[in-house]
């Protein structure tokens, strides 16, 4: 019989039960089963198997084609890790459009054993600034296009940090080359020097800690400052996992060959840098959107993949260039709630929309909507409703639910799984970010009860699929009816004129609150309107959905505007708030209005 007494056996139990905290003098190595999971080690090992596999196919900004190898990608990567390592920079911004070099920059910070900072080029300059004092960056890769929005920080909090201007040209050495590649070289040379290491001499394989951070991207900051989430190495290597087998990247009859219509800046590109390289795919870069371009590469380069928003996939189905492809391009489709119409339309011309829907805070996307077979025995309406549904939780996340919105703080209750009792997606389990960067207190309302909160608003149907009815603030209560925008704005897309649509709610003096339409049509010939006579009148909107449509007496909006274009964030959701206020104070005289009823 062991002499020990109750008390201290009770403790080595707990010991057993509770998490392994490493002790006070540093971490201890993790047991022989395990080892700590960071997605850097996708391009080494692509390298490893196939060096001579495309890797990358980019139009320049000299408009040279580029095309590089595993093995070239993976050795500037590393080159770029040593630059890094030999001048001791830790913490990099990253201020460019989808280019190699932003490729390049996803696995060399990392392997260098720092943080990546992405930076949306679409800001404005200040706020390019205030993520970069924010982060705290010791470094900065900048395209030279973008290179003037760093000049006010330069000034300021800027001083004396390192800037690597990429010219993104097709040169790798001369003056056409410029300084990122000059210290791709420089640390390809300090490698040789200090005993030509490789990957061995970085951090690739392993990584001290998972739960490190391995990203600080920020959030679009449409009404407040941006915030800075950050990833961690497993966060990230789970949720590169997931959008691997959700977009079915690792094709059986063809290599995946990436399209990069997504912003690379965006939640790390929804963590496909990774996901392409795991499945040995080839990076098709891209330095903007450009719908004839991309309807040119889909044909000429055997596309497989692409990412986009709604808006994209729009405009993309509304191009003169469009056309039904020979073999299917799985779309991934996200950033906005997607219509019925849209996607019917995507998958007339070939487009399989692979719908997800996430935040920055779940790196990009976390749930799928799951194409049923017998959905095909819908009428095609239904079917494609169905589809535009934002479905259940990714493969490495936990379920998705919906909870009352109105209870106190911390309090979490599930509605009813009848597709009628609106509530909040909240979200737990492996690809929740760690929190937001030096803000405690917006990190504890994040996760307030235990789950993450999304803000958005949403219905959970008896399959146990979720459908987004509107952000909160976006819900339009008229006459005690609610409305929600995002379902208007599906019905009034059906009109075989109506481009886009955005509503909102404008103040009412017998119902409280009614909905304001602010539309783009189609014009003869096809594409937006503004590119030719347009042939619709607002009144005729009006008496459509009133007299021919699905929609609900009370949800007719007795305004509509006809505009040229609506205003939009750098990942293509549609800007509410601008949209108020142009209902509030009347469309601003810039704004072209075609008409208004």
């Amino acid at each position: 019989m062991s002499s020990s007494s109750p008390p201290s056996r009770l403790q080595n139990l707990l010991g057993h039960l509770r998490p392994h905290k490493p002790a006070a003098a540093g971490p201890t190595a993790p047991p022989h089963h395990i080892s700590h999971l960071s997605p850097t080690y996708f391009l080494e090992r692509a390298a490893a198997i196939e060096p001579r596999a495309e890797a990358v196919y980019h139009v320049t900004a000299n408009g040279r084609v580029l095309r590089r190898s595993y093995m070239e990608l993976a050795d500037r990567a590393r080159g770029l890790a040593y630059y890094l390592r030999k001048k001791g920079l830790r913490r990099v911004g990253v201020l460019a459009p989808n280019t190699p070099a932003f490729l390049e920059c996803v696995y060399g910070i990392v392997a260098a054993g720092g943080i990546i900072v992405p930076v949306n080029y679409r800001l404005k300059e200040e706020d390019v600034g205030y993520i970069l004092d924010f982060a705290e960056v010791d470094a900065v890769v900048v395209d030279q296009e973008y290179e003037g929005l760093l000049a006010g920080w330069r000034e300021k909090g800027g001083k004396g940090i390192e800037v690597i201007v990429d010219l993104d040209t097709d040169a790798t050495e001369g003056a056409l080359s410029g300084p990122f590649d000059e210290a791709v070289l420089e640390g390809l040379n300090y490698d040789i020097a200090t005993g030509s290491k490789g990957w061995a001499g970085l951090v690739s394989q392993t990584v001290a800690n998972e739960d490190d951070t391995i990203a600080i991207p920020f959030t679009s900051g449409t009404t407040s400052k941006p915030k800075g989430v950050v990833y961690t190495h497993r966060g990230a290597y789970l949720a590169t996992l997931a959008n691997l087998v959700e977009s079915g990247l690792n094709l059986p009859d063809r290599r995946c060959k990436y399209l990069w219509t997504l912003p690379m800046f965006h939640a790390v590109g929804w963590t496909f840098p990774w996901a392409i390289c795991a499945v040995r795919g080839t990076h098709v870069c891209l330095r903007k959107i450009d719908y004839p371009l991309i309807w040119k590469l889909l044909k000429e380069e055997g596309i497989t993949h692409f990412n986009a928003a709604p808006t994209v996939n729009t405009m993309l189905c509304s191009a003169a260039e469009a056309e039904v492809l020979p073999l299917p391009v799985r779309v991934t489709v996200a950033a906005s709630p997607p219509t019925a119409h849209l996607f019917e339309q995507m998958t007339n011309l070939n487009l399989l929309p692979v719908h997800v829907y996430g935040l920055t805070e779940t790196y990009g996307p976390i749930t799928r909507g799951y194409v049923l077979p017998e959905w095909d025995a819908l009428p095609k309406h239904d079917k494609y409703a169905n589809m535009a549904r934002q479905g259940h939780g990714f493969l490495t996340s936990l379920p998705v639910r919906i909870i009352k919105p109105d209870l106190p703080e911390g309090v979490v209750v599930d509605v009813a799984r009848d597709g009628k009792e609106i509530g909040e997606i909240v979200f737990v389990g492996n690809i929740c970010c760690k929190g937001y960067y030096k803000d405690p207190e917006a990190t504890r309302k994040l996760f307030a009860g235990g789950v993450l909160h999304s803000g958005d608003l949403a219905v959970w149907h008896p399959d146990g699929s979720i459908q987004i009815q509107d952000r909160a603030k976006d819900i339009i209560i008229s006459g005690g009816e609610n409305i929600s925008s995002v379902a208007l704005e599906s019905m009034l897309v059906e009109h075989p004129d109506v481009l886009e649509a955005g509503v909102v709610a404008v103040a009412d003096s017998h119902w409280g609150e009614r909905p304001k339409a602010y539309l783009t049509v189609k014009v003869v010939g096809g594409g937006p309107s503004g590119s030719g006579g347009c042939v619709l009148r607002a009144r005729d909107v009006i008496d459509w959905a009133r007299h021919n449509s699905a929609i609900s007496k009370f949800m007719v909006p007795r305004e509509v505007e006809l505009v040229r274009e609506l205003p939009k964030t750098s990942t293509g959701k549609i800007k509410k708030n601008v949209l108020r206020e142009w209902a509030k104070k009347g469309t601003p005289p810039g704004v072209a209005v075609v008409e208004r009823q």
